[in-house]
């Protein structure tokens, strides 16, 4: 029996649905494995509802959600500062993760973006006593602000991540990157640095996108609002993700729900607050239902005629694999959802990029009454990367 510990170090709860998908995946080559794993709240959350093992220690590592959360503000959080702040906290998850993979004798460590474990076993590579596997879904840090600050902590920290990929003897036997080596910009990560495309193509494995259910099966929207209880009217999503951060964008969707109503009377709103959200942040007004967390987001997603949600990674790619028009709103000087996030959905031709700071009540209820239930013509993306990261990992083990 191989013993695996799965290292779930993303904020929100965007990643730990695809890491979930690549542990069932990995069971499929060896059903023998044993799985641990370690990841901060709201993920934390999602693995004991999934019955998987969380090892005791995931109570003493954070990998930021309150961070982010206590900067975040008026759809604005400096993601490049949040990356400054975390430092001290990285360099004490790694500490406990070492303490943890050395006494448990792990056979490997698979890391989705842990930054912090990368940056320790650079820092002293003579810890590097096990096989690991990090994972990715975009390269390099970007500079949103003119603050040198951010600048200098750009600068830095992708120099840093450069070591990290190119370092010899390998600090990571595989790195896996989740997408496609488009998403991948093609420019330097600083000066004198290797260009970022160039060092993928050389050290990443590729292996494309991962979801957790098969667009195929969601494809009869009647169908589906039936099975979720919906009737026939008009219905609009609004989800922030798994992070409070975002949240004003709640009180624009309330804000302009009534002009709205004016040109399409029976429209459903429903208010997915998520789980790091009080239910009573929103107080409903009439046509519109307010949620908390909903597992299996996606089946919603699919009996939805137009969603409206933040820049994260994984709802905006969830919705282009359903191809579902939706209106995203990128949390301002959050470089991986104003240019990562935004910079893919532009080259799939999907969803309407809108600016928080720009958006009146008024100007949503036109995109809203322009967009629901539209014709789109998305690019079709494979969406068979658990398969390919799992064949990849199994072969390490």
């Amino acid at each position: 029996m191989k013993k695996i510990l799965f290292i779930s170090g993303s904020l929100g709860l965007g990643h730990i649905g695809r890491d979930i998908e690549i542990v069932k995946n990995l069971r499929k080559f060896d059903p023998s494995i044993e799985v641990s794993w370690l990841a901060d709240n709201p993920a934390s959350t999602v693995l004991k509802e999934a019955d998987e093992k969380l090892l005791p220690e995931a109570e003493l590592i954070t990998h930021g959600n309150r961070e982010l959360e206590s900067k975040a503000k008026n759809h604005r959080v400096n993601l490049t500062r949040w990356v400054m702040n975390m430092r001290k906290d990285w360099s004490k998850n790694a500490k406990i993760v070492i303490d943890v993979i050395q006494r448990e004798k792990f056979d490997l460590v698979i890391g989705d973006e842990t930054y912090d474990l990368a940056i320790e076993l650079l820092r002293d590579p003579s810890l590097k006593q096990f096989p690991f596997v990090i994972i990715y879904d975009f390269l390099g840090l970007d500079t949103v602000t003119n603050n040198p600050i951010d600048m200098i902590t750009t600068y830095y920290t992708n120099r840093l991540w450069s070591k990290i990929i190119t370092h010899e003897p390998k600090l990571c036997d595989k790195t896996i990157f989740i997408g496609e080596i488009e998403d991948i910009q093609n420019k330097k990560l600083g000066l004198l640095l290797p260009n970022k495309r160039k060092i993928a193509e050389k050290y990443f494995d590729v292996v494309g996108y991962i979801l957790n259910f098969n667009p195929n099966d969601y494809s009869v929207k009647e169908k589906i609002r039936k099975t979720l209880g919906y009737n026939n009217d008009p219905l609009v999503i609004c989800s922030i993700g798994g992070t409070s951060a975002g949240k004003e964008l709640f009180d624009l969707v309330i804000k302009a729900v009534p002009i709205i109503k004016k040109e399409i009377p029976n429209v459903q709103m429903l208010l997915v607050l998520g789980p790091e959200l009080p239910i009573d942040y929103v107080k409903p007004i009439e046509g519109v239902t307010v949620k908390g967390y909903l597992p299996n987001l996606y089946k919603h997603l699919a009996a939805a005629d137009l969603a409206i949600v933040t820049g994260g990674g994984t709802i905006t790619l969830e919705l282009t694999a359903l191809e579902k028009p939706f209106l995203y709103f990128p949390l301002e000087n959050h470089f991986e959802q104003e240019i990562s996030v935004a910079q893919r959905c532009e080259r799939h031709n999907a969803g309407i990029k809108m600016n928080y700071s720009k958006t009146t009540p008024k100007t949503l209820a036109e995109e809203v009454v322009k967009n629901i239930d539209a014709q789109i013509q998305y690019t079709n993306i494979a969406t068979d990367g658990a398969q390919k990261a799992a064949k990849l990992i199994s072969k390490i083990l």
